[in-house]
C-alpha cells in the first residue's frame, strides 16, 4: 500500500491544493480526469483526500474525514490509499469493491486504534469503467461524498447517481449530539455492513462530478453543468470550490471530474455498437 503521508503537530497547511489534471486511454477514446481539494476555514488540517492522477488505473475515489482532527484525515488519506492498493490493477465488480471497502472499514480502526482511544471514520464515493470503452461505470458510496452525472452540453444540469446514508435518508435516529442530516454510514468504525453500489452510462463528453459535503451543500445541481468548451477540468474544479465557498462553505472542499470522450477517428462498426449503445451521444 503507499505511504500515507504523515500529518505533523504545528505545521499549518496550505488552504488549497494545486488543481490536478490527467488523460488516461479508452479504446477509441480517452478519459480525463481532474481534482481539486480546499482545507475550509473550520479545521488546521485538510480531512478530505481524493485519488492521486499521476499513476496508472482508472479508479477515481473522493473521501471525507468525519470526527475532526488528524483521526479524520488520518481516515481518509488511508481509506483512499487502502482502496487504491486492493483495487487498481483489478477487474472493478461489485464484489470486489465491497470486499475493499470493508477490509478498509477494519484496517483503519487498527491503525487509529494504536494512536487514541478516540474514534475516526471517513465517507467516500468512488467510480471506475467496467468496460474497455469506458462507456459503463461502476459508482459506490458509503456516507455522504455524492457522484453526479454531468451532460456533454452546458445547457443541462446534472443527475444524482448516489443518494446520502444520513440518518434522516435512513429513517434512523441520531446519537445524542448528532443532527437529521449526518452521515450514518461511515468507514473506519464498524458502521458499514456493505457500500452503496450501481452502474450507470457515460456518453461521449458526458462526465462523473464526485464531490465532498463541503461542496454540495452549497452548490446547487443546476450548477453543476459541462465547463464551457475548451476550458481545462481543472480550472472547472476550481471554479466549483469557489462558488461553494461564495455560497457560504467553510467546510473542507474536493471535487473529482472525469469525462469520456471518444476519438474523432470513425470506429469499426461493431465496436461503435458496443461501445455506445448503451446511451446516446
Amino acid at each position: 500500500m503507499p505511504m500515507i503521508t504523515p500529518l505533523e503537530p504545528g505545521v499549518v497547511p496550505a488552504p488549497r491544493t494545486a488543481p490536478h489534471q490527467c488523460v488516461q486511454p479508452a479504446v477509441f477514446g480517452r478519459i480525463t480526469a481532474a481534482a481539486a481539494s480546499s482545507r475550509g476555514s473550520v479545521h488546521w488540517v485538510n480531512e478530505d483526500a481524493h485519488s492521486t492522477l499521476a499513476r496508472p488505473g482508472k479508479l477515481f475515489v473522493v473521501a471525507d474525514g468525519v470526527g475532526g482532527g488528524a483521526m479524520a484525515a488520518l481516515a481518509s488519506r488511508e481509506l483512499v490509499a487502502r482502496l487504491h492498493a486492493a483495487l487498481d490493477g483489478h477487474r472493478i465488480r461489485a464484489d470486489s469493491v465491497c470486499e475493499a471497502v470493508l477490509a478498509a472499514d477494519r484496517a483503519i480502526a487498527e491503525s487509529i486504534a494504536e494512536l487514541t482511544e478516540l474514534p475516526g471514520a471517513a465517507t467516500v464515493a468512488l467510480c471506475a469503467p467496467v468496460n474497455v470503452f469506458a462507456s459503463k461505470w461502476l459508482v459506490a458510496w458509503v456516507g455522504d461524498c455524492r457522484v453526479y452525472r454531468v451532460a456533454a452540453s452546458g445547457d443541462r444540469g446534472a443527475e444524482a447517481l448516489t443518494r446520502d446514508d444520513t440518518f434522516e435518508q435512513l429513517g434512523e435516529t441520531p446519537p445524542p449530539g448528532g443532527a437529521p442530516g449526518d452521515p450514518a454510514r461511515m468507514v473506519g468504525n464498524g458502521a458499514v455492513s456493505r457500500p452503496n453500489v450501481v452502474l450507470t452510462t457515460l456518453g461521449h463528453g458526458e462526465m462523473l462530478l464526485l464531490c465532498s459535503d463541503g461542496v454540495h451543500k452549497h452548490v446547487d445541481m443546476a450548477d453543476l453543468s459541462a465547463p464551457p468548451e475548451g476550458a481545462p477540468l481543472s480550472r472547472h474544479c476550481e471554479s466549483l470550490i469557489s462558488l461553494a465557498r461564495s455560497n457560504g462553505s467553510t467546510d473542507d472542499a474536493t471535487v473529482l471530474l472525469v469525462r469520456r470522450t471518444r476519438l474523432s477517428m470513425t470506429a469499426p462498426r461493431w465496436a461503435a455498437k458496443r461501445g455506445d449503445g448503451e446511451r446516446s451521444g
